[in-house]
């Protein structure tokens, strides 16, 4: 595309001229859309990514140096929200199945040791909110710890497995497994501090003789 029209385009914009934001959405729209498609491989991603870009460009102008061709420069920011957005979903879908999978396990009874040692709140018949806030909580905790923590709590604290088998699962020491897994299980003892109390964790258990 012609640098002079390049250029009138790029003043128009900086100088908040809304006939330059329309011929922006006009000129690149479209090959900003098709190289999103690439990227995102579906048409209503790709579409917002192109809003996105297109909305950058527009905030984002007095940025511009001219260093590079416009279209270099525009481009360059598709590709940028284009991988954002990618990891933003993915990220997503790995936050959700985490929480349904916690969430079946709870809602089955099976237990789940999130904390240093096993709680049971089966016993608590008349905390039934309670628990099931706890419930709650605990899958969006597990679903926001950084990946490198949450998969030894998921695989030592919710799918049961031994340290020598966690650890062979995720190719690591033992002792590097066992030290993501205490780290793993202090971020959610704070996530949940506000129901240790309320709950009773650390009653004492009953003795029986």
């Amino acid at each position: 595309m012609d640098r002079t029209e390049d250029r009138r385009l790029v003043a128009g914009l900086q100088a908040g001229d809304q006939a330059a934001v329309r011929e922006l959405a006009v000129r690149y729209g479209p090959r900003i859309q098709q190289l999103a498609m690439r990227h995102m491989k579906n048409r209503e991603d790709a579409e917002e990514v192109t809003q996105d870009v297109l909305l950058k460009v527009h905030r984002k102008i007095d940025a511009f140096r001219g260093d590079a061709a416009l279209s270099s420069w525009i481009y360059r920011i598709t590709f940028n929200t284009a991988m954002s957005r990618l990891r933003q979903n993915r990220a997503a879908r790995a936050a959700a199945q985490e929480r349904d999978r916690v969430e079946a396990l709870l809602e089955t009874g099976e237990q789940v040791r999130t904390l240093a040692e096993p709680a049971d709140w089966s016993w608590m018949p008349d905390e039934h909110v309670m628990r099931a806030q706890l419930r709650e909580a605990l899958a969006a905790a597990v679903a926001e710890l950084p990946e490198i923590y949450r998969a030894p709590v998921v695989l030592r604290d919710i799918e049961g497995l031994t340290t020598e088998e966690a650890s062979s699962r995720l190719k690591v020491k033992d002792q590097t497994l066992k030290s993501r897994l205490h780290r793993g299980r202090l971020m959610l003892r704070e996530k949940l501090d506000v129901f240790r109390s309320g709950l009773g964790l650390h009653r004492p258990t009953p003795a029986y003789s």
